[in-house]
This record gives C-alpha cells, structure tokens and sequence, in this order.
C-alpha cells in the first residue's frame, strides 16, 4: 500500500436538471426519491477508507467552470484522483471531459477513461460498438430530436422499450417505456420529447432472465440475477427509476437483486464470457456492470454496459464484491491502487534514440 500518496476525491453537488426523472406522467402522493439523498453519506464512506490508508486526503467539488476546477487541482498537487464524478449540473455527457481535463492535468484517475465514458453513454453508439465485435444485442433505432415521427413506421415488431440515448441510472424508464402497439410507440415518443428534450432509442424487448455481471479489474464477480418474482402481471419486468431510487414504489419492492444468482456452471461461463467481450469492446478500465437479457431460447443479449457503476456500501456491485470476499474497504483501496498503478504511465521517458522503452520492447 502506497501511504505516502496524496489523493483527491472530486466529486459533483447533485443537481436537479429535470422535473421528471421516473418516465412518469404522474408520480403519485408517496413518491421518494433516494438517487441524491444519500449522496454525501456515500462520498464521506469513500474518504473514510481512504483516509484510514494514505497521509492526505482531500475532497474537491467539480462544477462547470473548468479553468477553476484545474486550477484546484493543479493547487493540492494530488498524486491520484478518486474521480466520483457523474455529471456536472445534472448533464451526464459531461462526466465525459472531467476524464478528459484529468488526462490534460497528466493525473492518474480511477476508473474509466474518457473515450469508454463517451461511448458507454451514448446507448446507440454502444449498440454499434459491440455488434461490430460480433456480440449479441437488441434490434433498435435511435430517433433524433429533429426526426419526424414518420420515421417511427419502421419499427413493426413489438413490443419495444424506448430509452433516453445519454442518461444512466435509468432515468426516463418507467412501466410506460414497454410499449406494444403502434399508438402507444407514438405517445411514449412525445411524452419522452416532452420532458426531456434528447435522442431515444427505440429497442427490441427482451421478455427474459435479467442478470448484473460486474467485472473488476478484469475478473468477474459472482453474478447477480433481477428477482421480478411478485410483481404484478400487469407490469413489465423492468429496472425501472423507481426500482432503483423510491422506496415506496411497487417496483422497489419487487425488483431483488439475487446474488450470486442461482444458474449453473454452463450458464455461469457464458454469462461470463459475454460480459468480459463487452468489457473489452468498450475499453473499460478497472471496474464495469455489463447488464444482459436472457431470450426464450438461453441467447444472452448485451442491454447495457455501466463503466464506474454504483459503489455506494448498499450497491449492487459492492454486493457482488462482498459475495467474492472484498469488503468495501478493499473494494476502494483495490479502484485507489488502480490508479496510484497507472501513474507513471503519464510521464513515460524518453530515451537518447527518441524511443520509448515500450517502443523498443515491441
């Protein structure tokens, strides 16, 4: 352990861009949501590991005047940076140049880089990206903001579910995101433009097994399988916003994670093997979710691929951590380490010849 670093923890405020996160019209009377309640909890469990382990730690908030933030950070002089940056002002696309101002800085950083951010983000151009590495993914189409909804009679096979194209946490998804007939396909998209004002993907649903394959530094932990059991018939199953963020809501309730899931070795090795592909086509680093659907026939579809998942204590991936015996505290040593790793890549000598070492090696 490296306890002479200095490491800085930057991070965004939570930020309301949106009324409507959940994809619903109506959100009810007892509507709560977590997703920025206990954000600051989560951020002070990280600096407390960290803390017990290196001689400076030292938090910074990451807002959108850039020049500032470097200047910042450029001041404290950190070794590495524990990025826990999400979004600037509630903008997701904008975790993607926080990566890109640390590469500018030469700082090594924790988990992924800026071009698998970009790519992960953007659900279409993730779509592309693995089917061209031959791995299997739903039917879809991205519909633009500037395309007229004519464009929509393309789409005969339902039912489908329309995505938000750049947002993560599922926000925008809701039981009204499955749609099974042309008139609701048409409602759904206006509702979405409505609200939120970005491209949609428009994909193929899977109606199968859901499981989460998180993956660390290349290895894949026990997976974990949705529990849809007890949801009532009349709802889709889905990981929708509600699932994941209001307690109340019948979706939290009835969308368990099961971890490790109960499947056997034959589909334990393929679920791995999918997921690792995914991992590598979209270059992640250190640590990912790779989300898949099963079909009627056992085909395992990629849905989506989450670089710098959830690591808050009562996430899903420090579950899956925990049932391969990593505590916590390992588990933000082990992303620290990471990148305390990587710090030499920044500034690779340069030989009398001009070559670097690694040139000459190959």
């Amino acid at each position: 352990m490296n306890k002479d670093k200095k490491i800085l923890i930057c991070y965004n405020e939570p930020f309301t861009l949106y009324d409507n996160y959940s994809g619903k019209a109506d959100n009810g009377n007892d509507f709560t949501d977590l997703s920025e309640s206990e954000f600051f909890t989560h951020l002070n469990d990280i600096k407390n590991v960290l803390s017990e382990h290196f001689y400076s730690v030292e938090e910074l908030a990451v807002g959108s005047d850039f020049f500032t933030v470097m200047n910042e950070i450029e001041k404290i002089k950190p070794d590495i940076i524990f990025n826990f940056v999400e979004s600037i002002e509630g903008k997701a696309e904008f975790e993607v140049y926080v990566a890109g101002m640390y590469d500018i800085l030469g700082i090594s950083f924790t988990g992924c880089g800026g071009l698998c951010l970009a790519n992960c983000l953007d659900k279409n151009k993730t779509k592309q990206i693995l089917s061209s590495y031959g791995i299997d993914v739903p039917n879809y189409l991205l519909l633009k903001t500037s395309d007229d909804l004519s464009t929509l009679i393309n789409i005969t096979e339902f039912p489908v579910i329309l995505k938000l194209n750049k947002e993560d946490a599922s926000i925008g998804i809701s039981e009204q995101s499955v749609v099974f007939e042309p008139d609701e396909l048409i409602e759904r998209v206006n509702f979405l433009r409505k609200n939120y004002n970005q491209d949609i993907l428009i994909e193929q649903y899977i109606e199968g097994r859901e499981f989460n394959i998180a993956i660390l530094d290349e290895e894949v932990l026990p997976i974990s399988e949705i529990n849809f059991k007890g949801l009532p018939e009349n709802l889709p199953a889905i990981v929708t916003y509600e699932a994941k963020w209001s307690p109340e809501s019948t979706y939290y309730k009835f969308t368990n994670p099961q971890c490790p899931a109960n499947i056997d070795d034959e589909l334990q090795k393929k679920l791995s093997y999918v997921a690792l592909e995914a991992y590598y086509a979209m270059e992640c680093r250190d640590y990912a979710r790779v989300d898949i659907r099963l079909d009627k026939n056992n085909v395992p579809y990629v849905i989506e691929v989450n670089p710098n998942p959830d690591i808050s204590i009562d996430s899903g991936f420090v579950r899956a951590a925990k049932a391969a015996n990593i505590s916590y505290s390992s588990l933000i040593l082990k992303l620290a380490e990471l990148a305390i790793e990587r710090i030499y890549s920044y500034d690779t000598p340069v030989e009398e010849d001009g070559q670097t070492s690694t040139e000459k090696d190959n």
